[in-house]
Parts: structure tokens; sequence; C-alpha cells
């Protein structure tokens, strides 16, 4: 069976290939702040976003006879939520905002045949930031990089974002984006790797 990863995630992509899974990539063009607007709206918590988005991205994708795969991320610290940043100041607010505290990731992924979500999955992870100063807050921002404004949080922790961090509870690849070994195991039950 083929597998569509309804996602241009480099990060996502690099799991996927690193563990021998083959796919094919396809952006979802949904607008994800557009759809998540009415949630916000009605109270939902950062799990239920996570999944909804995740649940439109692999329904966004027309892929007949194939499984597709939609993922998302929330990230809270207390009820506030984070999206990308959208520049290095962006960025830098964010890490002022974590750091000294613990914020939670929610991981949702979703996988869809022929427009039915089949399995889904949310994971959650407790991240906390060591306290940081502004001088260390921009010495990372200048070690990062474009890299900053890739994921929420503005840090990646297969780089070097790892070093904001005092302590994390969670599944490793699921704070990157994606719960490999339970997807793994789907994978092979519905036939996409051999069992």
């Amino acid at each position: 069976m083929k597998l569509i990863l309804a996602s241009t995630s480099a990060t996502r992509l690099a799991l996927l290939r690193n563990a021998g899974i083959p796919f094919e990539a396809v952006s979802p063009g949904i607008d994800e702040r557009a759809l998540e607007a009415p949630l916000l709206a009605a109270g939902a918590s950062p799990t239920e976003i996570a999944l909804a988005l995740a649940r439109a991205k692999a329904l966004a994708i027309d892929g007949p006879g194939a499984l597709v795969l939609g993922g998302d991320q929330v990230l809270d610290l207390d009820g506030e939520r984070f999206v990308k940043p959208a520049d290095r100041a962006d960025a830098a607010r964010q890490i002022a905002r974590l750091a000294g505290k613990t914020h939670r990731l929610r991981t949702a992924v979703v996988l869809a045949a022929d427009g039915e979500i089949i399995w889904e999955l949310v994971t959650t992870a407790s991240l906390t930031m060591r306290p940081l100063d502004e001088g260390q807050i921009e010495r990372y921002l200048d070690a990062a990089g474009d890299s900053a404004l890739w994921s929420v949080g503005a840090y990646l922790l297969e780089g070097v974002g790892i070093q904001l961090f005092s302590a994390i509870e969670g599944d490793y690849f699921s704070i990157l984006g994606l719960p490999l070994l339970p997807l793994l195991e789907i994978l092979r039950q519905r036939g996409v790797l051999p069992s």
C-alpha cells in the first residue's frame, strides 16, 4: 500500500526517510490559522486543535487506494498557544516567554484512507526550558539561524535547540513531529511495511 505524507516539513520527511518508510510527500495546502480560529473561539483544548488540524491535513489529499498521513503539533504554556514564529524578533519573544518554565507539546497524527480517518494518535511531551537572559537568547538565535523559524517555540531539539532545555519528558520522535514507533506498527498492519 502507498503512503502519502500530507506535509512538506523537512523534519517529518527526514524521520520517514531515515526509518526506511517508502512515501510520497504532498503539501495539504490548508490554512491552519483559518481552520483553528473557530476551534479557539469555541474553547477547544490544545489536544483537540492538534487533532483537528492533523485530520484536516490527512483529508485534504486525494489519494485513492493510498494511506494519507497528516500531523500537527500544538505548543501551550499554561493555556497560551504558540505558533511558528514569524521572524527573529518573534522567535526571541517566544523563547523569552518559555524560558525557565515547563510547556506541553501535543503531537497529533492521523491516517486516512479513501477520505475516511482509520487511525489517530495524540502524544504529549513536557519540556522544561532553562532560564535564559536576552544575551543567551540572541546567541542561540545566531547559532540556530533560520531553523528557529521552522517550528513552534523557535527550537529544533535535533539541533542547537537542545541546549535551551533542562528537562524533557516524552517520546523524542513525537517531539520532532511523528510518534514513529506506533506509526511503524500501524504501517505494518496496513501493509505499507512488511510485518
